[in-house]
């Protein structure tokens, strides 16, 4: 039997745990004694089994956002979800024209795509963030042309947690004719999201980031502008032609599972997160020289960027041990450059380089909290020592 890591979990942005009654719940797809049929098999039982299971989870996942289940489309996680909705419609020949605006504090899922793109005959505009570090509607405006096709921006950034009207965003996007994407990945689990209310063409999300498993997303797709959406991997049709290949039963059911707790939990967790974090923020402030990154009152709870002054964040993880944090996204990581999230809101490279990134979750306990602020205090003051 595997061991259970021992330590303090503070990087929900990056990945969460699968919820047990998610895991219970994927189990029973796998094996001959459970639904294993293809879902796309439906001539026989087996198949038909997997197949409404599948279409079960597609309805959970729909009601979570205020989507009809035949607006989503299953990935195998945000990426993708990206990739297609952002390659589709401007590699469609049914949009009006071939302009692409995204912010420039997105996800590298989002950043390599379009930039992709503009090596491949799109023009691409990256929005700057505004003095406060926000992508404003009328910044997104200023940048609207006749051709404009899409706009992308993400809901609840991933690095310093600051919430983007995508509502007003999309007022201004649908007011000139074109369409909105939404990077949902971190927001799903975090806000109250209705597709609808919002007015929202596109919206992507990641199975992994609300306690379901790693390996599924999907994408929202309204209904009316599906057929401005060009598919972007070819084979047998499935998803309606959008998306080929045999689906993962087990993990779309994962994702569904995933997405039925959430919507049943999303209240509660809200509150528990406030209150960690409101807890967390006391500690912070205990620390002479550390800044949290990005506009605070825009910030969802739960996602939060400091930069400790005179200390690297890289000798302050090695530090903190078990105390699981991160420089940034998870995916950039790997990397010694600075946050672009950081430097795009002004920060210096000193001091992005000595921001870590906290992420807050479901299970995250008041006891945690408060251990880790007193680390926090002991380490950072030790590190200050030797480098004084």
């Amino acid at each position: 039997m595997a061991e259970v890591p021992t330590g303090i979990y503070l990087d929900h942005a990056a990945t969460t745990p699968v919820d047990p009654e998610v895991a219970k719940k994927m189990a029973r797809f796998l094996t001959r004694e459970g639904v294993f049929g293809n879902p796309h098999s439906t001539a026989h039982k087996f198949g038909q089994d997997a197949y409404r299971a599948v279409e079960d989870s597609r309805q959970e996942v729909a009601e979570l956002i205020g989507a009809e289940a035949d607006e989503i489309f299953w990935t195998s996680g945000a990426t993708e979800a990206i990739n297609l909705a952002l390659k589709g419609v401007m590699l469609s020949p049914n949009v009006r024209g071939k302009h692409l605006i995204v912010s420039s504090l997105e996800h590298k899922a989002v950043l390599d795509t379009a930039n992709w793109l503009a090596c491949n005959d799109i023009d691409v505009d990256f929005v700057n963030p505004d003095k406060d570090g926000l992508i404003t509607p009328a910044l997104v405006e200023s940048y609207m042309r006749p051709d404009t096709a899409l706009v992308s921006v993400m809901h609840i950034n991933n690095e310093i947690g600051t919430i983007t009207d995508v509502a007003a965003v999309a007022r201004i996007v649908h007011k000139q004719g074109a369409m909105i994407h939404v990077d949902a990945a971190q927001s799903v689990a975090r806000l109250p999201i209705d597709v609808s209310k919002l007015d929202l063409d596109l919206l992507s999300m990641s199975g992994h980031k609300i306690y379901g498993p790693k390996g599924v997303g999907a994408l929202f797709v309204r209904r009316e502008v599906r057929s401005k959406l060009a598919a972007q991997t070819h084979g047998g049709g499935q998803e309606g032609g959008l998306r080929s290949g045999t689906l993962a039963t087990h993990q779309a059911v994962g994702l569904g599972a995933a997405a039925g707790i959430v919507k049943e939990k999303l209240q509660i967790d809200r509150g528990h997160v406030a209150d960690i974090d409101k807890r967390f923020l006391h500690w912070i402030k205990e620390i002479g020289g550390a800044e949290l990154n990005g506009n605070q009152d825009v910030r969802e709870p739960g996602i939060m960027s400091v930069s400790f002054r005179d200390v690297e964040a890289e000798s302050l993880m090695i530090a903190l041990g078990d105390i699981a944090v991160s420089a940034g996204s998870a995916c950039t990581t790997v990397q010694t450059e600075p946050s672009h999230v950081l430097l795009g809101l002004g920060l210096t490279k000193e001091q992005a380089l000595s921001s870590i990134r906290f992420s807050l979750g479901r299970h995250t306990t008041k006891a945690e909290i408060d251990t880790v602020g007193r680390r926090l205090i002991d380490t950072v003051t030790a590190l200050r020592s030797i480098a004084a």
